[in-house]
């Protein structure tokens, strides 16, 4: 069946605002929009300027009245604590609204900032829906994040309250987040007034008195005493969310999310993009702190009338490297949409996948992958072992939703190993090169998308409009600034090589260590790799690659390398010949799975740097800096 994509794309081409008009149909408004497009609000233009709506209320209230009450709408499901538990629509709602009146009995309302430091738990999603119900507008921090990191969002939101937990568990270990919390708060100059704290089995806390709020007594309270809060009107412009991405300043950015727009393009996504339908299992395994857990754990799924899993746990060692099948058997997913770097975790540790046929997967469709550069390798692996389509798509914390990739319910199109595809509705995508000039078809360029963004993306940063013009709208007049760098195929195919700050630049090459990390991850005794460039005196930058081996490899490593080398030769040239070949256990990685490269690049580079707050295994920074001692690199 040939695919739609063409003559959807040109549709929004030829007229966006009918396009997004279009779409906005599928969401309840409580006023309609004065404009669909308003180019002179905000930054750079607001959508649906004058509507009112309420985003808890198109998540459940609606479903709810429509049919959907007794049908699942989450499953938490925690290999780590060995339990599940599935939540109707109905039962949701129950649990938010019963949220929503403690909140609001500690005097949380309609712009008031909460900020929710949680786990992988069902009342983390309960808590942002009872903001969302409330207008108030929520801050999802990193559950385990380092006290100084939460201090510094706690003094640029300004939060009334603080959701949170007794502790974490990960693997082998539990953390508690309590101390982190009060230290926070010692630290902060802003003080919130209440906190709400859920006691865990598997560790409990004090509270402090008069500041502190036992979770489940108070929502237990109010669900007994059968509260009823009403979902509050608030204008399409207004916040949902500010989500904190760091900043090279040190003070980090929050990204905000506008409620309509939000709203309009995920509900588009979930069918035309990922081919869900409603009442379909969808399951993205990332984790509710950053925005693929905002727009496809908690929000577009919901606001589709599908049905979500929360998951509590990693690709391997909860138990082994099957729990992902485990998952989909049980739950009847269709579609997994989950970081290339878990994919890598799983072909390492069962690179036979021998794993996957000891579980039912017949209802599953689709694979997606996205959070960082999926390479070919990889994709062609889970292609043979599961038999179906995987699907590389990319976008960022700043649009909320995909910039690109291979529309599953529009009619997939050809794929192109190595491209997320070809731009969505609502993103012009070119490639510049540095003075703002678009360059040719297959030539390496600073990949930007046209003004206006469309719905969903940011519309600015959380009281930083001059911040959020300088960091992305300032270096090329009429675009936004990606930062990512790549390039466009005659067929539109978009192909992206690296961050704009991994370009390197060898002996007055322009190279991609994108690039280079797909070659280097075809042999096949790689499971992942990192290639950084490390400066040179003659050269300007010489690249140096990290290998990290599949279990069960036994030859020498030193060989190993070699052939690296030679194979990366022989591809690309004898330009790019490495420093070295570093083989390490693992990669630095955050908890999200990115791989840490800019920090690996200081340390070659003999920087001063700082451990980053985000890191998942802070102990492999320092054995990446005796390994990289040992070869004469990153030391005087």
């Amino acid at each position: 069946m040939p695919s739609r994509y063409h003559e959807v794309y040109d549709g929004w081409v030829r007229n966006p605002e009918a396009f997004w008009a279009e779409a906005a149909g599928a969401i309840d408004w409580f006023k309609p929009w004065d404009k669909v497009f308003d180019a002179e609000g905000g930054v750079y233009g607001q959508w649906f300027s004058g509507a009112e709506c309420n985003t808890c209320w198109n998540a459940l209230d609606r479903h709810v009245e429509g049919g959907r009450a007794e049908q699942v709408a989450l499953i938490h499901d925690s290999p780590i604590t060995g339990t599940q538990k599935k939540f109707t629509y109905a039962g949701v709602l129950a649990e938010v609204t019963a949220l929503a009146a403690v909140l609001a009995d500690q005097g949380v309302g309609k712009g008031d900032r909460v900020i929710i430091y949680m786990p992988m738990v069902a009342e983390a999603a309960f808590a942002m829906l009872a903001c969302a119900r409330l207008g108030a507008i929520h801050s999802v921090v990193f559950g385990g994040f380092a006290a100084k990191e939460l201090a510094t969002r706690i003094d640029d939101a300004t939060p009334k309250l603080i959701i949170s937990a007794s502790c974490g568990i990960e693997p082998g270990r539990v953390i508690a987040y309590k101390p982190l919390l009060d230290g926070a708060i010692e630290l902060s100059a802003h003080k919130p007034e209440r906190c709400v704290v859920l006691q865990r089995p598997q560790l409990t806390c004090d509270l402090v008195a008069g500041r502190d709020l036992d979770y489940a007594e108070a929502v237990s309270a109010a669900r007994a005493a059968g509260r009823k809060v009403d979902c509050v009107p608030v204008l399409a412009t207004d916040p949902l969310y500010v989500l904190y991405t760091s900043g090279t300043t040190g003070q980090p950015k929050g990204v905000v999310r506008d409620n309509g727009g939000h709203m309009v393009a995920l509900k588009w996504t979930m069918e035309n993009e990922f081919g869900v339908k409603p009442g379909e299992v969808f399951w993205a395994a990332s984790d509710v702190g950053w925005v693929v857990g905002h727009s496809y754990i908690v929000y577009a799924p919901l606001l589709h009338g599908a049905t979500t899993i929360l998951f509590e746990g990693k690709p391997v060692g909860t138990p082994d490297a099957g729990t992902f099948w485990r998952v989909i058997s049980e739950h009847g997913v269709v579609a997994l949409f989950t970081a290339p770097t878990a994919f890598r975790a799983i072909k390492k540790e069962d690179p036979q996948g021998t794993f996957v046929p000891q579980y039912d997967l017949s209802k599953f469709r689709t694979l997606f992958l996205a959070g960082e550069r999926a390479d070919p390798e990889t994709i062609k692996w889970a292609e043979l072992k599961l038999g179906v389509p995987v699907i590389d798509h990319w976008w960022q914390t700043e649009t909320g939703h995909p910039i690109s990739q291979n529309p599953v319910g529009l009619g997939l199109l050809p794929v192109k190993y190595g491209s997320p595809c070809v731009p969505m509705p609502g993103y012009d995508v070119r490639v510049l090169d540095d003075a703002g000039h678009e360059v040719p078809h297959g030539t390496l360029g600073n990949v930007v998308v046209k003004l206006p963004l469309p719905p969903g993306c940011l519309p600015t940063l959380w009281h930083a409009d001059e911040r959020f013009f300088n960091a992305y709208l300032a270096e090329f007049p009429g675009y936004y600034k990606t930062a990512d760098a790549g390039f466009v195929d005659d067929e539109n195919y978009l192909f992206i090589m690296a961050r704009t700050d991994d370009i390197i630049n060898v002996a007055g090459h322009r190279l991609s260590t994108g690039g280079m990390e797909e070659v280097v991850a075809e042999h096949p005794d790689v499971a992942e790799c990192a290639v950084i460039g490390i400066a040179d005196a003659m050269k300007g930058q010489i690249p140096c690659g990290f290998i990290v081996l599949n279990s069960g490899v036994v030859r020498d490593t030193g060989a190993i390398e070699k052939e690296v080398v030679g194979l990366v030769r022989d591809r690309i040239g004898p330009v790019v010949a490495f420093k070295t070949v570093v083989t390490i256990k693992r990669l630095p990685k955050t908890r999200s799975g990115k791989i840490l490269r800019g920090t690996m690049q200081k340390i070659a580079d003999r920087e001063d740097w700082k451990m980053p707050a985000t890191i998942d295994d802070p102990v492999i920074l320092d054995e990446i800096t005796e390994a990289l001692k040992a070869r004469g690199i990153g030391v005087d």
